[in-house]
């Protein structure tokens, strides 16, 4: 006797499954792509941060060969 998961109709179920979930996945990655004002001023921040961050460490990269 086979076990459910051996079942020709369990296999469809779960291929079927899987594929739904792949495409709502798309669906919601589609729907992510549209950014609010909000969004785009993290962003921005988020960049200038980093810009900092860096600038800071060459800086500090520099200072560090002078001393030396």
């Amino acid at each position: 006797m086979k076990s459910i998961f051996e079942s020709k109709t369990y296999s469809m179920l779960t291929r079927v499954l899987m594929l739904m979930f792949a495409l709502s996945g798309f669906g919601v990655l589609a729907a992510c792509d549209n950014q609010d004002p909000a969004e785009d001023a993290a962003e921005e921040m988020g960049d200038a941060m980093e810009d900092t961050g860096d600038a800071l460490e060459d800086a500090t990269d520099e200072a560090e060969d002078e001393m030396q």
